[in-house]
Formats: C-alpha cells, sequence, structure tokens
C-alpha cells in the first residue's frame, strides 16, 4: 500500500486564522490558569499559617520571579475572561460568521492586551 499522507507535517509552514489562534491561546490559558492556582494556594497557605508566614510572603512578593509570575496569572486569566466572553457570544448566535468572527478576534486580541498592560502597571 503505497499512501501519499505525509509522514512528518511542518507546523511551521501551517498559517491559521486569528479566530483559530484565539481559540487555542484560550485554551492554552486556561491551563495557565490552573497550575497558577496551585502556586496562589501556596501563597495563601503560607500567609495564613502565622505572622511569620505572611511576611515570608510578602518578602517572596517583592522579588522581580514572583511578580512575574503574579503578572502572568493575571495575563492568563484576563485573556481567559476577554476570550470566554467572546465564546459566550458566540454561543447565542453572535459573531459566527466568517468576517464579524475575525472582528470579535480582533477585538479580544486588543482588549486583552490592555488589561494586560494595566495588570503590569498595577502588579510593578
Amino acid at each position: 500500500m503505497n499512501s501519499k499522507r505525509p509522514v512528518n507535517l511542518d507546523l511551521g509552514k501551517f498559517h491559521f486564522p486569528l479566530p483559530a489562534i484565539t481559540s487555542i491561546l484560550h485554551r492554552i490559558s486556561g491551563i495557565i490558569i490552573f497550575v497558577g492556582v496551585a502556586f496562589l494556594l501556596y501563597g495563601l497557605d503560607l500567609s495564613l499559617s502565622g505572622e511569620d508566614g505572611f511576611a515570608r510572603v510578602s518578602e517572596l512578593l517583592d522579588s522581580f520571579l514572583a511578580k512575574l509570575i503574579i503578572w502572568g496569572i493575571l495575563s492568563a486569566l484576563l485573556y481567559h475572561l476577554v476570550a470566554g466572553i467572546k465564546h459566550l457570544l458566540m454561543d447565542m448566535g453572535i459573531a459566527e460568521e466568517l468576517e464579524s468572527g475575525r472582528l470579535a478576534a480582533k477585538i479580544t486580541v486588543v482588549v486583552s492586551i490592555v488589561l494586560i498592560i494595566l495588570a503590569g502597571v498595577w502588579v510593578w
């Protein structure tokens, strides 16, 4: 049997449309939030253990790496929120057509970038 199907796909050759990219990023942001909750719960547990734990968490949150992690989790949360609202609107029949779907994806990206920048200003 001689199959003409490709064996190794070069994913660099594929160019996904913006609505597909926003949908994929929505799923990735959900995974980041899921993993980030573990860090946040650890910090909450440590801060509630007593004055020493609270002081340690406060000291940890002053470091650049901790601020970067917090900003990353907030960024994922904000993007997931905006993309989730877009998906909910699409479930209601709004922006299901090709052109309106592209516009909704562009709006999702722009609003998310603005919110992520504001979150960065707030964290730092």
